[in-house]
């Protein structure tokens, strides 16, 4: 979950209130009351945050206390009651949350350890002091940044089972950045390439995300995966025009 339950509701029911209150414009506008029905519920269970939870809820019952807030009717439980309710379920949920991290933070030291074991011994893999691993799938022939400079990337990065969890090929464009505010997988690593080169770097945990991971889809330990294509190079204290 990604942020609180409490204000997660309250957002449900501003949202629910605002699309009551319009049903009159849609009939004007001729759009079948069927499919915007639909088209507002799906869009409350994605935009929402519902999904995080959608296991930990009976949906039928929300359904029908959203019904119930809709129409106007007293609500079967007291204000004080749901807030104290709402409350323990944020509760609840973070301390399960908490325990499904660990757990998982514990699964990817050990896959972790055996995969970059594996990828060590493959041929081509080189590997720096730190552990950071990595592939030349092309070399460049410019020069190489600096570790202040700025460059401009495309990359892909993935997890060791493969699920991607950022691409700017996907996004159609390349992005750039400053080496100093970056993974140091990345503040290592990136400076080794000549423009033009394109590597693979296997990332350990400690020069990642570490214990903490990131977002949604990195958890702890978790060894990352990241293609990256050297474009260009432009000094830190200059301006780069990203276009």
């Amino acid at each position: 979950m990604k942020k609180g339950i409490i204000p997660f509701l309250v957002l449900l029911m501003i949202i629910a209130f605002g699309c009551g209150k319009s049903s009159e414009k849609t009939a004007e506008k001729s759009i079948d009351n069927e499919q915007a029905s639909y088209a507002v519920g799906y869009d409350l269970g994605t935009r929402t945050g519902l999904a995080d939870i959608s296991g930990e809820i009976d949906v039928d019952v929300l359904v029908e206390g959203l019904k119930d807030a809709l129409n106007n009717k007293e609500a079967r439980i007291s204000q004080e009651d749901r807030e104290k309710i709402l409350k323990q379920f944020q509760e609840d949920m973070k301390e399960k949350q908490l325990k499904t991290k660990g757990l998982q933070g514990e699964k990817n030291k050990v896959e972790g350890k055996a995969f970059l074991e594996k990828h060590a011994k493959k041929e081509g893999a080189k590997i720096t002091k730190s552990g950071l691993q990595y592939e030349i799938i092309r070399e460049g022939t410019g020069p190489k940044p600096k570790a202040t400079d700025k460059v401009k990337v495309h990359y892909r990065g993935t997890l060791i089972d493969g699920t991607e969890f950022d691409s700017s090929y996907k996004r159609g464009k390349p992005i750039t950045l400053g080496l100093t505010g970056v993974i140091e997988g990345w503040r290592e690593g990136v400076p080794l390439m000549k423009i033009g080169a394109k590597y693979r770097f296997v990332i350990p945990p400690e020069l990642g995300y570490g214990e903490n991971g990131a977002g949604p889809v990195i958890s702890p330990f978790a060894v990352l995966i990241f293609e990256i294509e050297l474009i260009g190079i432009e000094p830190a204290e200059s301006e780069y025009n990203k276009d």
